[in-house]
C-alpha cells in the first residue's frame, strides 16, 4: 500500500507519478487544442514532436532516480497525450484527491489506476461532474491551501479556466483545519502571454519561505498583495509576462534544498543559486510549448 502524504510543496520527496510522452499521438488539430500556446505552436509549425518530449521526460526521470525517488508511470494509451498528470489527481495530506478532468481526457486516469489501487479506498476522493479543480491550481504551503480558479460568469467559455468556485468549496469542506485561499486568475483562450493556465503558471513556492510570482496573472492586486504580505517582497523572484510565457513559476521541488529547472531559465536558475539551492537542470523547453512544465508532469504522492 501507498502511504500518502504531502503536506506542502518542497518537503522531500519520496515518491510521485511522472506522465510519459510515449505514444503521444499525433499533432493535434486547432480544434483539439486546449490552450493558447499550443495553439501557437500548431499554427507556427513548431509543435513538439514525441522523440524530443520522450527525451525531456526521460532527463527528469534521471534527476529523480539520482535522489532515490520512486516514480511512477502511466499505463501507455496508443495516440493519447498522458504528459501532466499534476491535472488528473494530487494528494493533499493522505487523501488523493480525483479531478473532474476535461472530459477527452479521462482516460489518463484509467493510465493510473494501478497506482490508485494501492492507496486505501477511504483515501481516495471523487466529487460529482459540477465540481471543477486540477491539481496545477492546489498549492499547499504550511497551514494554507492556495487554489487558483475563475470566478467570471463566462466560465463554462473559458477553456483555460479548470477550477471553479465548486471546486473552491469543496476543498474548504474537505479540509476545515486549513486556511484555503482562492486566487482569481487571469485568463485568455487566445493569447497564451496573457493566460495563468493554472496558479503553478504564475506562482510557486520554492525552499522554506521563498516563492515565483507573476504579478499580472492576478486578477486582484489584493491577491497579489497578500502573497507579499505573506511571504515578503523580498523573498518573492518576479518574473516577467514573457518568462510566465516560458514558464519560468513552473519549476519543480525535490526537497526544500533542490529544484528542478529548466535549463534556458538563467535568471532565475542564478537568483535560486545566489539563495542557496542546488539547482538540477534539465532540457523541458518543447514540453512547455503545451503550457505546462516540470510542476505540471508531476504527481507527487510521498514527501517527508
Amino acid at each position: 500500500m501507498i502511504k500518502l502524504n504531502v503536506q506542502d510543496e518542497t518537503a522531500r520527496l519520496r515518491a510521485v507519478v511522472l506522465g510519459t510522452a510515449c505514444s503521444n499521438g499525433p499533432i493535434p488539430t486547432l480544434g483539439e487544442a486546449y490552450d493558447p500556446k499550443s495553439i501557437e505552436n500548431i499554427k507556427a509549425g513548431t509543435y513538439p514532436t514525441e522523440k524530443d518530449m520522450v527525451l525531456e521526460m526521460e532527463a527528469l526521470n534521471s534527476i529523480f532516480k539520482k535522489y532515490d525517488i520512486k516514480v511512477y508511470r502511466p499505463n501507455i494509451i496508443e495516440n493519447y497525450n498522458q504528459i501532466f498528470s499534476r491535472d488528473i489527481a494530487f494528494v493533499v495530506e493522505d487523501k488523493l484527491i480525483i479531478s473532474n478532468i476535461l472530459p477527452d481526457r479521462e482516460k489518463e486516469v484509467e493510465a493510473i489506476q494501478y497506482v490508485i489501487d494501492e492507496v486505501e479506498s477511504s483515501k481516495i476522493i471523487t466529487t460529482t461532474d459540477d465540481v471543477h479543480f486540477e491539481g496545477g491550481d492546489v498549492m499547499l504551503w504550511n497551514n494554507h491551501i492556495f487554489i487558483g480558479t475563475y470566478k467570471e460568469d463566462d466560465y463554462a467559455d473559458i477553456i483555460t479556466a479548470r477550477t471553479n468556485m465548486k471546486g473552491v468549496n469543496f476543498i474548504k469542506n474537505l479540509f476545515p483545519n486549513k486556511i484555503v485561499k482562492e486566487f482569481d486568475l487571469v485568463k485568455s483562450n487566445t493569447n497564451a502571454k496573457l493566460n495563468a493556465l493554472h496558479l503553478d503558471c504564475c506562482f510557486q513556492p520554492v525552499g522554506k519561505n521563498k516563492a515565483i510570482i507573476h504579478k499580472e496573472g492576478f486578477k486582484n492586486e489584493e491577491d497579489y498583495e497578500f502573497l507579499v504580505n505573506l511571504f515578503g517582497i523580498e523573498n518573492l523572484f518576479h518574473i516577467s509576462a514573457d518568462e510566465m510565457y516560458q514558464m519560468f513559476s513552473n519549476v519543480f521541488s525535490i526537497s526544500p534544498k533542490v529544484v528542478v529547472s529548466e535549463q534556458n531559465f538563467t535568471r532565475l536558475n542564478t537568483w535560486l543559486r545566489a539563495q542557496g539551492f542546488i539547482v538540477e537542470e534539465v532540457p523541458y523547453a518543447e514540453i512547455g510549448k503545451q503550457e505546462g512544465l516540470l510542476r505540471c508532469s508531476t504527481m507527487p504522492l510521498i514527501r517527508d
